[in-house]
C-alpha cells in the first residue's frame, strides 16, 4: 500500500498494490498491521455498500461528537468524485475541501479522518465501499449543503445533480454548531 498526502493534514489517498495476471487480480482493501505501520486507524466497526445511478450526489455527510466517523472509502464499480471537507475548527486547513476521483480501474481508496465532511458524485453510475471508524447514530447524523459558498467545492457536474430531500434540505456550514 502507499499513501498519497493531501494540503489537508490526515486526509490521505491510498493505492492498493494489484497483482494480477490474465486470470485476473487480488489486491488488499484492508490490512491492520499495514495500516497501523502507515499510520491509519485499525479499528473499523462498521462496513457500508452504497449504489449510485450516474448523476446522484450524495453529501456532505457527517456525524457529530461523540461518535464522529472515519471512513475508509472505495469505489468498487463504476467511477465518482470523492470529497472530503476539514471541519475541525482549530485546523489550520478548516473549511478547505479536497477531491479525488475514485474508481474500479484504478483501485484507490479514500481515508477521511472524523471531524470531516464526506460526500461524492457519480461521474457513472457505480458502487462504494466504506469503512467506518464509529457506527452509525441517526441520532449524532449531520450534515452541510453540497452547494454551500461557503466552501465552495468544483462538482464536476453534468447538468443538475440527482438529490435526497436531506441533501436538498441541508443547512449552510455557518448555521451549525460544531465541536471537532
Amino acid at each position: 500500500m502507499k499513501l498519497i498526502e493531501t494540503p489537508i493534514k490526515d486526509l490521505v489517498v491510498i493505492e492498493s498494490q494489484v497483482f494480477g495476471d490474465d486470470r485476473g487480480w487480488f489486491l488488499e482493501g484492508f490490512n491492520a498491521d499495514k495500516f497501523k505501520e502507515l499510520g491509519l486507524p485499525t479499528n473499523f466497526v462498521q462496513d457500508n455498500h452504497s449504489y449510485s445511478q450516474q448523476g446522484v450526489l450524495r453529501g456532505l455527510h457527517f456525524q457529530l461528537n461523540p461518535k464522529p466517523q472515519g471512513k475508509l472509502v472505495r469505489c468498487v464499480k463504476g467511477r465518482l468524485w470523492d470529497v472530503a471537507v476539514d471541519l475541525q475548527k482549530n485546523s489550520d486547513t478548516y473549511k478547505q475541501w479536497y477531491a479525488v476521483e475514485l474508481s474500479a480501474e484504478k483501485k484507490n481508496m479514500l481515508y477521511v479522518p472524523p471531524g470531516f465532511a464526506h460526500g461524492f458524485y457519480a461521474l457513472e453510475e457505480c458502487e462504494m465501499l466504506y469503512k467506518c471508524t464509529e457506527t452509525y447514530d441517526a441520532k449524532l447524523d449531520s450534515g452541510i449543503a453540497w452547494n454551500d459558498p461557503e466552501i465552495n467545492v468544483e462538482w464536476p457536474l453534468e447538468g443538475e445533480p440527482s438529490l435526497s430531500e436531506k441533501d436538498m434540505s441541508a443547512p449552510q456550514l455557518s448555521s451549525i454548531k460544531l465541536d471537532f
